[in-house]
């Protein structure tokens, strides 16, 4: 009885999965087992559901009752890019709006001397790795070296308050 409950909840489990990455139709769902054979090194994938044909992924039930699953490599390579396009697009935006909150008077300009350092710090660094930035410090040490691309509140503001309310 047991492993019949176990079962279920792995089924139960891959029923979730499924609804949440878009398969909801039991058609649609490939499910393979592994099964043991006499042989150790030798283990046997048993059709349990769906069929050979149905799209990605496909789910793999282990011996140990565990989930796995299978893609074909061009839908893996696709995954990996969509991935590193969704990072880059991340950092671009987390980059514009760290530009916008440090008010740079031309936003065009700063984005070229950040891009520039990074592309600078990328050099400097081991290719193998990627390169971990700081947005906030990279903005701030651009300010601080080229303090005429962002405005200057505080000049703004000592020139129409007067000094005497400043204190």
């Amino acid at each position: 009885m047991d492993e019949s409950k176990n079962e279920i909840t792995v089924y139960d489990k891959i029923n979730t999965i499924s609804k949440n990455i878009g398969i909801n139709d039991k058609d649609d769902k490939t499910i393979l087992e592994v099964e043991l054979t006499d042989n150790p090194d030798v283990k046997s994938l048993n059709l349990k559901s769906g069929s050979w044909e149905a799209k990605e992924p496909w789910f793999v039930i282990d011996e140990k009752k565990k989930i796995h699953t299978m893609v074909s490599l061009d839908t893996l390579t696709r995954m990996i890019e969509n991935l590193k396009t969704l990072g880059q697009e991340n950092f671009e935006l987390k980059l514009e709006k760290t530009i916008w909150k440090h008010l740079p008077v031309d936003f065009g300009d700063v984005w070229v001397v950040a891009m520039d350092e990074i592309r600078r710090m990328a050099k400097k660094s081991d290719n193998t790795q990627a390169v971990k930035i700081d947005i906030e410090k990279l903005i701030g040490n651009i300010k601080k070296a080229h303090p005429s691309l962002f405005v200057d509140l505080k000049g703004i503001y000592s020139n129409i308050v007067p000094n005497n309310l400043m204190d």
